[in-house]
């Protein structure tokens, strides 16, 4: 009657998660999304968020919200980080 304490606390291991805990920020991220975000959502930096470059995305932020340069600035930037951006903020390359 009181063995199920027991078994679960025998079961129980506090460590099973972090020994089958998989880390993803080594994967690679696909360049077609990389693109694709900065093709239609370029002017909010969304593909700089996607690609761990999160300066880049709060700067591109900040511009379009504080003073409307980011208008003009912004897909101009977008289209260039497209074409030339191959690696994500790791250093890991798009596949």
């Amino acid at each position: 009657m009181f063995a199920w304490p027991f078994l679960f606390t025998e079961c129980y291991n506090p460590d099973w998660l972090t020994s089958r805990t998989i880390t993803m920020s080594n994967a690679p991220k696909s360049r077609t999304t990389y693109i694709l975000l900065a093709l239609f959502l370029g002017s909010l930096g969304i593909h700089n968020f996607y690609s761990g470059h999160k300066k880049h995305g709060f700067i591109k932020l900040g511009l379009l919200v504080a003073c409307g340069l980011g208008l003009v600035v912004n897909p101009i930037w977008s289209i260039v980080e497209m074409i030339t951006v191959k690696q994500d903020s790791e250093g890991v390359s798009f596949n």
